[in-house]
C-alpha cells in the first residue's frame, strides 16, 4: 500500500522528487514550500515558488506557512495523518513538533556525501573546493542541520569543468531516484539507517556575494573551481575595459590551461582567446556575459568587446 506523503520543498531542484514520488504512486497529501516572492519584470508580482506550481500542475494541495511558530500551523501538519515527510531543498530549520509530526519521520533528500557539506551551500561548495565526488544522500532528520544517520548513498563525480548548474541539474535526477527507492523500502519496513560519522564535517555556508569577485593573483586551480562554482548563479565577476571604462562582466564558465608556473602578472590577458594569467598557471574563460546582455562563448564575446593581449583584467 503507499504511504501517504508530505512534501515540503521550494526550488526547482525539488521538484524533480516531488514528480517521482507522484509517478510511483504514492499519495502526496499536501505540498508544503516558501510563501510566494516578489518577482517579474519590476518585482512587483508575487511569483509561487517552482514546487507550489509543479504541484498545483499534479492537483496537489500547497500550504506556505512563513515558519511553524504558529501552533495551528502545527496542529494542521499533524491532523493530515501522514505516514512520512519527504523535504529537499525547503528553506527552513524545521521544529521537533514538525519532525515528530508523521508517523515515520521526515527523510530528507541532500546534495552532499554527509558529513561534508552539511548546510545551505553543498553543491557550489563542492566545486569551489575542487571535490573529485560528491553525491545524494536520504538522511532521517532530527534537530540538528544536517546531522542525521543516513539511509541511501548515490554517488556522482565531477567532472573537471563542470558548473554547479550542471551539477545541480544532474544531482536532482539522482536525488529523485534515490528517494523514490528510499520511500519504497519505508514502505516495505526495510530502510536501515546508519549514524554518521564524527570525522569530516565540513558547513557549506551561504554564499556571499563579497566572495563572488575573482581574485586572479589566486593559483588558476582555485580560480577556475571557483569561476564554474558560482557559475550560474550568483555568477563571479571580474572587471573588464570596454570603451575605455571598466564593466562588470559575469565569467560562467572557464578551463584550466596550466595548474602551475609564472605566467605573467595575475589578470594579464595572454593571448587572443582570453587565456588570463593567474598566480600560478592560467584559466581560459569560456562563457561570459555583460550586466544586461546574454551568456555568450568566449570567441562569440571577443566579437563584441575585443580584448587584446596584455590588457590586465581584475
Amino acid at each position: 500500500m503507499a504511504l501517504r506523503i508530505i512534501f515540503m520543498g521550494t526550488p526547482d531542484f525539488s521538484v524533480a522528487t516531488l514528480r517521482a514520488l507522484h509517478a510511483a504512486g504514492h499519495q502526496i497529501v499536501m505540498a508544503y514550500t516558501q510563501p510566494p516572492r516578489p518577482g517579474g519584470r519590476r518585482g512587483l508580482d508575487l511569483q509561487k515558488s517552482p514546487v507550489h506550481q509543479a504541484a498545483e500542475s499534479l492537483g496537489i494541495e500547497v500550504r506556505h506557512p512563513v515558519n511553524f511558530r504558529d501552533r495551528a500551523d502545527v496542529d494542521a501538519f499533524v491532523a493530515l495523518g501522514a505516514d512520512v515527510a519527504v523535504v529537499v531543498a525547503y528553506g527552513l530549520l524545521l521544529p521537533q513538533s514538525i519532525l515528530d509530526g508523521t508517523r515515520l519521520g521526515a527523510y530528507n533528500g541532500h546534495a552532499s556525501l554527509l558529513p561534508r557539506w552539511r548546510g545551505a551551500a553543498p553543491i557550489q561548495r563542492a566545486i569551489m573546493a575542487g571535490d573529485a565526488e560528491t553525491g545524494m544522500m536520504v538522511m532521517k532528520m532530527d534537530k540538528g542541520l544536517d546531522t542525521g544517520p543516513v539511509a541511501l548513498t548515490r554517488k556522482l563525480t565531477i567532472a573537471p569543468d563542470m558548473t554547479a548548474g550542471e551539477l545541480h541539474d544532474a544531482l536532482s535526477l539522482i536525488g529523485a531516484e534515490a528517494m523514490v527507492e528510499a520511500i519504497g523500502l519505508l514502505e516495505e519496513g526495510r530502510l536501515d539507517t546508519v549514524s554518521q560519522p564524527d570525522d569530516g564535517v565540513l558547513y557549506a555556508a551561504k554564499i556571499d556575494k563579497a566572495e563572488t569577485r575573482v581574485d586572479f593573483s589566486r593559483p588558476a586551480t582555485d580560480v577556475h573551481n571557483h569561476i564554474r562554482g558560482l557559475s550560474p548563479f550568483p555568477g563571479a565577476w571580474t572587471e573588464i575595459e570596454v570603451n575605455g571604462k571598466p564593466e562588470r562582466v559575469k565569467l560562467l564558465g572557464s578551463h584550466l590551461e596550466q595548474a602551475d608556473g609564472a605566467l605573467g602578472a595575475p589578470g594579464t590577458v595572454l593571448d587572443d582567446r582570453l587565456t588570463i594569467a593567474c598566480g600560478t598557471g592560467s584559466v581560459s574563460l569560456v562563457r561570459l556575459q555583460k550586466a544586461g546582455g546574454r551568456p555568450l562563448p568566449g570567441e562569440d564575446f571577443l566579437r563584441g568587446t575585443p580584448v587584446a593581449k596584455g590588457t590586465v583584467i581584475a
